[in-house]
């Protein structure tokens, strides 16, 4: 075990003023690493930094787990309150998730769960439940025997963070989770992961953020923007916003670029151009989440120049009936989304948009797209604004879906 050896070259380096710390080319086995400012964690060429599957290696520590504070398991690799930080290299971060350890906590028995097995559905429901009731953050003391899995890299209110060049490998939970950063950079990242809730990157109530020439192959979404789940999302009311997303590609995952369903706090100004979404397991190509439990108001989303080879769903989704559905009493909003020049190959349909009665997905502009291969009609109900120019679905230009 390397833990302690990583946590004084990071405290050494802080101490003299900040620098690099090299996990060299070789296999070095570690519990939780937790970052400070002014440090870059280097990963050379041939390094990988490996992670013990033990949870007893992870103490608590203030996280965000699902859109809810909570006391939990350290992420993997975290940091909290830190400025100019950075996780950069070519060298490879792998998290040891497997069937044998974390994933079967999620209680799917494709990952490894049996009956008479313990998993997170106690602990989950009671942290939703002790956010409901407005249980102070720090008696929500969950980690060792509550099974709530920690992502693999954790930024936690910090400002300045840099994750470029790395490869990412079989994360417990969600894979890179910025909550409540300022000035994120996530650039050419390679991210693999197909166990449970394996997003690729979930930037959660951060502002100003640029994702750039990375690779998705995940077991959830490849990148999802989140603000917080319901009573915790509105109680810290953080938005999302102004996040660029380019250059990159998404394989499998169950959205390219997804929004939701943690959104009470809203998200906005978000720009995503030049990516490419090819996948027969890949869902969605854009995907909205949100219900009358998360409330969010979600506004101005512009998306260009974007390539999908093939979906297995639709290219384009708004669903407000995602879990609760109707079931509460907060209005979720969607507006002001544009797509222009996205060009889609094979997809089950163009668009399914679902809003609610009194709370209706408004203003999509689709302009310059071209969708074929397509097999079923669009699904659109409690949607207004709806405008299409220049579309052609299977080879015929479309005035309406």
């Amino acid at each position: 075990m390397n833990t302690d050896a990583i946590a004084r070259a990071i405290d050494a380096c802080h101490a003299a003023g900040g620098g690099r710390v090299v996990i060299p080319a070789g296999k070095f086995l570690t519990g939780a690493v937790r970052l400070r400012s002014r440090i870059d964690l280097h990963v050379a060429e041939g390094g990988t930094l490996l992670f013990s599957p033990d949870p007893a290696h992870y103490p608590n520590v203030l996280t965000r787990w699902e859109g809810v504070e909570v006391m939990n398991h350290s992420p993997l690799i975290y940091a909290y309150g830190e400025k100019d930080i950075a996780v950069t290299g070519p060298g490879t971060i792998d998290g040891q998730g497997s069937n044998e350890n974390w994933w079967s906590w999620s209680s799917g028995a494709r990952f490894g769960w049996r009956d008479g097995m313990p998993d997170q559905r106690p602990a989950r429901n009671a942290l939703f439940k002790m956010a409901e009731d407005g249980v102070p953050v720090e008696e929500r003391i969950f980690g060792q025997g509550h099974y709530l899995r920690p992502p693999l890299l954790q930024t936690y209110a910090c400002e300045n963070v840099l994750i470029d060049g790395v490869r990412l490998r079989n994360s417990p939970f969600w894979n890179i989770h910025p909550v409540l950063c300022r000035n994120v950079i996530v650039r050419g990242v390679d991210i693999f992961g197909h166990g449970p809730n394996n997003d690729g990157c979930d930037p959660e109530s951060v502002d100003g953020m640029l994702i750039e020439r990375c690779v998705f192959n995940t077991g959830d979404d490849c990148i999802a923007i989140k603000s917080g789940r319901n009573a915790d999302g509105r109680r810290l009311n953080a938005p999302s916003q102004n996040i660029v997303i380019r250059d990159c590609v998404m394989k499998d995952g169950h959205g390219g670029v997804v929004t939701g369903s943690e959104i009470s706090g809203g998200v906005r100004w978000v720009f995503a151009e030049n990516c490419r979404m090819d996948s027969p397991d890949l869902w969605y190509a854009i995907r909205f989440k949100n219900n009358a439990m998360r409330g969010g108001v979600l506004e101005h989303f512009h998306f260009r120049n974007i390539s999908v080879g093939q979906v297995s769903r639709a290219v384009m989704t708004c669903d407000f009936n995602y879990e609760e559905g109707a079931k509460g009493r907060f209005t979720p909003v969607l507006r002001d989304v544009s797509i222009e020049n996205l060009l889609a190959e094979k997809a089950l349909r163009v668009l399914d948009s679902q809003g609610l009665p009194g709370a209706p997905v408004s203003d999509i502009r689709l302009r310059k797209c071209r969708f074929d291969g397509v097999t079923q009609a669009s699904v659109v109900t409690h949607t207004h604004g709806l405008r299409l120019d220049g579309v052609r679905v299977n080879g015929k230009r479309v005035a309406a879906l």
